[in-house]
């Protein structure tokens, strides 16, 4: 509008300072171009008319010519904001409702000075309805939403994407580093490519390593020591009182005690031994395809020797298809023997011991199931601590305490889990679950 205005200005100067304005030309000018039928389309917005009005005054600021009917011809507009800036040598331009009430009467007046820009001999205005370019502006305003809204977004994505690389891997560490605290074996997170995170992950590997290595020796020298006090003991009285007359019968029984203590010695020592083969590992190193039947068929042929003993029978029911698992045959042997050597510790005389495999989706679940007097409530939370036993049924002693704690390590490190639960009918029913592949 402004080029316009100056335009138009340039046109009628002549005509204004000579007073020889022909109103009726520009009049006619006016009336023709608002006649006109435009097929204009501006982006979205379909434009079918010339919307562009104009007043001329002299340069008293009186209209001259009002190209809208004339109704503002012979009208004082020295006042007007457009008119009076022109006048006085500067740019001149005002926005005024046509109805008070209504913000979307407004319209919008350009003026231009006609003849010298510092004391014009009139002043050219344009004007046009506001409503007449809102929908240009409302779609223009829309696009800077959406663009202003794009751009926000991404700035937030980047940011997010910023913080995740920055923040992620130092919570990863962190619940590593928990998960160390509560005694449990998680694998080093994959914290990506940072070198300070990773440098800072490999440190907490290491001193993880070198703590558990200290720990894990100092632990088994006590463990030893306090466990191997009581039978050493008993051993040693029982020797010693052997160097004395007595009954016969009253020999036999030390002697008996000297057995069951040796027994029970060297089945500590055994456990000791096999929990310490995999208790001090985070991870299991080497793993390799083993065949969960054949592991099973070791370990029962293990235990029978104590069935035979206790008068318990093993009942063994195969999957009937191949199960492959992939871990270490030793350490899941010495889990399942000793799962077997505690369900016949509990088993009463003549009853049987029911061992059954099967896959379950991607899993293999091996249930043994005993008919002994079950698990009290007190001790269920217990059941897995070490050096935590119940008197067993047959010989009335206590175990190790180390046999199913060694079954839950196993269990772990090959990614699995153990329970031992109340058997429908009675006895407990021990269930390892560990996946297939």
């Amino acid at each position: 509008m402004v080029d316009t205005a100056n335009l138009l200005a340039e046109l009628v100067e002549r005509d204004v300072r000579d007073h020889e304005l022909k109103v009726n030309n520009l009049r006619a000018v006016f009336t023709g171009a608002h006649q006109r039928e435009i097929k204009a389309k501006i982006f979205d917005h379909f434009k079918g008319s010339v919307g562009l009005q104009m007043y001329l005054t002299d340069e008293k600021g009186i209209v001259l010519f009002d190209s809208d009917g004339g109704k503002r011809e012979g009208e004082n507009y020295s006042e007007k904001r457009d008119v009076k800036l022109t006048l006085d040598g500067r740019y001149g331009a005002r926005s005024s409702r046509a109805e008070e009430g209504d913000s979307a009467s407004s319209v919008l007046y350009v003026a231009a000075p006609i003849g010298d820009p510092v004391k014009p001999d009139g002043v050219l205005t344009l004007y046009k309805p506001q409503s007449d370019v809102l929908p240009l502006v409302r779609e223009r305003r829309q696009i800077i939403y959406i663009a202003c809204g794009l751009i926000g977004g991404g700035i937030l994505f980047l940011v997010g994407a910023v913080f995740l690389w920055l923040f992620r891997p130092i919570g990863k560490i962190t619940e590593y580093a928990r998960a160390i605290e509560r005694g449990e074996r998680p694998t080093k997170p994959k914290i990506g490519i940072g070198r300070e995170v990773n440098t800072l992950a490999h440190a907490l590997d290491s001193m993880r390593d070198a703590l558990e290595g200290r720990r894990y020796a100092e632990r088994y020298i006590q463990t030893l020591t306090h466990e191997m006090k009581s039978p050493l003991a008993a051993i040693r009285g029982a020797a010693e009182l052997l160097d004395e007359e007595m009954p016969a019968d009253v020999r036999k029984r030390f002697l008996e005690n000297i057995r069951a203590e040796t027994s029970r010695s060297e089945r500590l020592i055994n456990r000791l031994l096999e929990l310490s083969a995999i208790e001090g590992r985070a991870r299991l190193e080497e793993t390799e395809e083993v065949d969960f039947h054949s592991i099973i068929a070791r370990a029962i042929d293990q235990a029978r020797p104590l069935a035979e003993v206790d008068h318990v029978s093993l009942e063994y029911t195969a999957a009937a298809e191949p199960i492959t698992l992939r871990g270490d045959a030793f350490i899941l042997r010495a889990a399942i023997t000793n799962l077997l050597e505690n369900a016949i510790d509990f088993s009463p005389v003549g009853k049987a011991v029911e061992i059954t495999v099967e896959r379950i989706d991607k899993n293999a679940v091996l249930r043994i199931r005993d008919y002994g007097p079950g698990i009290p409530d007190y001790a269920q939370e217990k059941i897995f601590d070490r050096f935590y036993s119940l008197r067993h049924h047959s010989a009335k002693r206590k175990g190790t305490g180390l046999g199913l704690t060694l079954v839950r390590e196993t269990a772990e490190l090959h990614g699995g889990k153990i329970s031992l639960e109340p058997a429908e009918g009675g006895g407990t029913m021990a269930q390892l679950i560990l996946p297939v592949g």
